[in-house]
């Protein structure tokens, strides 16, 4: 798993919307953020979270705008695969994002947050972490991170 994840670290691609987020660790997030060429920004969401709902549409078009730049990797967790893959398939069905899973939601806390979702991690290039946004992001914010990674 973990190599297909570095893989499209270099090239993000989409994800099925039938396929459900790949299962990772802690130990998983941090090669693949250590190995990125690109800054990351990683959304910790869940399918029952309702401000995660109201910011998906953002991250998509941001994805979509920004993929050739930067990594898009969102990280569901406390959920179960089959609602995750409905979410992706609903909010996401053709984004350039890397879909991964953390069912106990225990990655967010390793990296530095809580288990409040929807979080939103801004990494540079090689994994140093720049921002973390707690709760739903709005398209200034988002914006305004993702000029910051750019311009390191």
């Amino acid at each position: 798993m973990l190599a297909v994840v570095l893989a499209a670290c270099g090239s993000v691609g989409s994800v099925a919307p039938a396929d459900p987020p790949e299962p990772t660790s802690l130990t998983d997030v941090e090669a693949l953020l250590a190995a990125s060429t690109t800054p990351v920004v990683l959304n910790v969401w869940a399918s029952w979270c309702i401000p995660c709902r109201s910011e998906a549409p953002l991250l998509d078009a941001a994805a979509a705008k920004f993929s050739n730049d930067v990594a898009f990797v969102m990280l569901n967790v406390q959920d179960g695969p089959g609602n995750a893959a409905r979410f992706i398939g609903e909010f996401f069905p053709d984004a350039a994002m890397i879909h991964l899973a953390d069912r106990p939601g225990n990655v967010p806390i390793e990296l530095g947050a809580n288990r409040g979702v929807p979080l939103t991690f801004f990494y540079a290039a090689g994994g140093e972490l720049v921002e973390l946004h707690f709760g739903v992001i709005d398209e200034r914010t988002l914006a305004l991170q993702i000029d910051e990674l750019l311009a390191r």
